[in-house]
């Protein structure tokens, strides 16, 4: 090999390395996505298989969206009763269990948990939903009172052991009925959610509440009355 030879080479070698440095610093190349794919967050959606997929039919299954067995399997009727379940809370309606859509189920999206006590974001943003639907216009302590019965539940044996679950549960909230748990959440029931959360109980550890002027229930009248705070009895 000449001189010349390995001289030309030398020559090409260098204009090589300064394209690239030239891209580089123009933005034109990224050296990241050179060395790896990007990250793309997984969702549950129709051909998904796995734990979140059971989580999802099993919770839509006991609030009466799913009627198939809870295989794990995202097929087409897990696909049918989230889209329902989306509808029924302004969601968008794709079928796909995304972040907006699991937190609004009770289960856990990815993000951290900006809860309190150990409770996840999207506990705390059901639990001031439910607040703000049931309790609006009462006043803070009674707001808090009636976060405080939605956790006395959950850790009752007789209710369902999850705050989405004592919130969905079949007939347990008219407000989930009615319309008003679709409603904007207040910043105030929002704060209540988290004194509850917290650990602030003016219900005096209720597992029910009701306001006596709106509910002819004879069952729930004759329930033991532990305090009553503005328009709510609360009661074991």
């Amino acid at each position: 090999m000449t001189v010349k030879t390995v001289m030309k080479m030398l020559v090409i070698g260098a204009l090589n390395i300064l394209v690239i440095a030239l891209a580089v610093y123009l933005g034109q190349v990224d050296m990241k996505t050179m060395e790896q794919p990007e990250t793309v967050q997984a969702l549950s959606q129709q051909g998904s298989r796995g734990q979140e997929v059971r989580n999802i039919q099993s919770r839509l299954k006991a609030w009466g969206y799913y009627s198939g067995s809870v295989d794990g399997i995202y097929g087409s009727k897990t696909v049918a009763a989230v889209k329902k379940f989306q509808k029924k809370h302004n969601l968008r309606v794709d079928g796909i269990a995304g972040p907006a859509t699991l937190s609004a189920i009770g289960l856990p999206t990815g993000a951290s948990s900006g809860g309190v006590n150990g409770y996840s974001q999207s506990d705390y943003q059901l639990l001031g939903r439910i607040i703000s639907a049931e309790a609006r216009g009462e006043s803070y302590t009674g707001q808090v009172a009636v976060g405080a019965v939605v956790l006395n539940r959950v850790k009752s044996t007789s209710f369902p052991d999850s705050i989405s679950g004592v919130i969905y549960q079949k007939g347990a909230f008219t407000a989930v009925t009615d319309g008003q748990f679709d409603q904007p959440v207040s910043s105030t029931s929002l704060k209540a959610a988290r004194d509850a959360m917290a650990g602030w109980d003016p219900s005096g550890g209720a597992l029910y509440y009701y306001n006596p002027a709106k509910t002819s229930n004879a069952w729930m009248h004759s329930r033991p009355v532990i305090t009553t705070i503005g328009s709510h009895r609360f009661c074991s």
